[in-house]
C-alpha cells in the first residue's frame, strides 16, 4: 500500500478546486461492493482536510439526535456508472455558493434497507464544477463502509 501523502489544508484554495484523481474509491454494504472507481474527482477546499469522505458529526438538542452533518471533510465524486444502486431523488436540495445546488437520493440496499439523503449529486453545477455534473458522492458511515486506496474512511 502506498504511503499517505501529507497535505496542508491551509494551502488548499478558496474557492475550492476540483481535481480528477485515479485513487481507488470503493463503497461496500455488508461486504458487497456497491460502488467502485478509479475515475473520480475530489474537491480541495481551505481547512477541509481530505479525510476520505465527509466526517459526520451528530447535531442534537438535549437528548434528541436531530441530524448528522458533514464536518470538515473532502467529498469524492464518482461516475454514476460506477454505482450499483437504483437511486430515486428525494426532493431534498442544498446550495453551495461554489458548486451549485445538490440533489439528494434514496437508495434501496440489497437487504431491503432504504437509505435517504446520504448520496448526492450536482445535476446543474456552476461552470467551474461542470466536470462533476451527474457524479455521485456518499456520506461516510453507516450503513456502508467507504475506502480510499484500501483504507477505510
Amino acid at each position: 500500500m502506498a504511503s499517505k501523502v501529507k497535505l496542508n489544508v491551509q494551502s488548499f484554495p478558496r474557492p475550492p478546486a476540483l481535481q480528477k484523481i485515479s485513487r481507488d474509491i470503493r463503497i461496500t454494504f455488508r461486504g458487497d461492493t456497491i460502488a467502485q472507481t478509479q475515475d473520480a474527482y475530489w474537491v480541495l477546499e481551505t481547512h477541509h482536510p481530505p479525510s476520505g469522505f465527509p466526517v459526520m458529526t451528530p447535531i442534537s438538542f438535549g437528548r434528541a439526535l436531530l441530524s448528522l452533518q458533514p464536518l470538515m471533510g473532502t467529498a469524492y465524486y464518482l461516475p454514476r456508472t460506477s454505482v450499483k444502486l437504483a437511486l430515486t431523488p428525494t426532493g431534498r436540495r442544498t446550495g453551495c455558493e461554489w458548486k451549485g445546488t445538490a440533489t439528494y437520493y434514496e437508495a434501496k440496499l440489497g437487504d431491503g434497507t432504504t437509505v435517504a439523503n446520504r448520496i448526492w449529486s450536482y445535476e446543474a453545477p456552476t461552470p467551474a464544477f461542470e466536470p462533476i455534473r451527474g457524479y455521485l458522492s456518499f456520506y461516510a458511515g453507516p450503513p456502508w463502509d467507504c475506502f480510499v486506496d484500501g483504507r477505510k474512511g
